[in-house]
């Protein structure tokens, strides 16, 4: 079975270091321009399953403003406790200067 990438935002709209909530076929992602690299993640705290939208990316990290939690965008691996358990990454491409996500 192939895999479906779904066209979610134009590369534009997503600045450098910054993240960005869409909709990729129903699911709820997290997108980062991450240095110039575009990563996507479930959009949710594992910790308290809150939004992580609007969050700041450093060191390849986004944190959790409610309760400190981190995670690495690149492995979707928590790296700051209270969150335990890490976020599901989606591979994602650039084409034609818009970004598209695997669902």
């Amino acid at each position: 079975m192939a895999t479906e990438f779904i066209d979610v935002l134009p590369v534009d709209e997503l600045n450098v270091n910054a993240v960005k909530i869409v909709d990729a076929g129903g699911k709820r992602i997290l997108l980062a321009n991450d240095e110039g690299d575009i990563r996507a993640v479930s959009a949710y705290c594992t910790h308290d399953g809150g939004d992580l939208d609007g969050e700041e990316l450093d060191d390849h990290e986004v944190c959790c403003h409610r309760h400190g939690a981190r995670f690495d965008l690149r492995s979707g691996e928590a790296t700051r406790m209270p969150a335990v358990f890490g976020l599901v990454t989606f591979e994602t491409k650039v084409e034609d200067g818009r970004i598209f996500v695997a669902v």
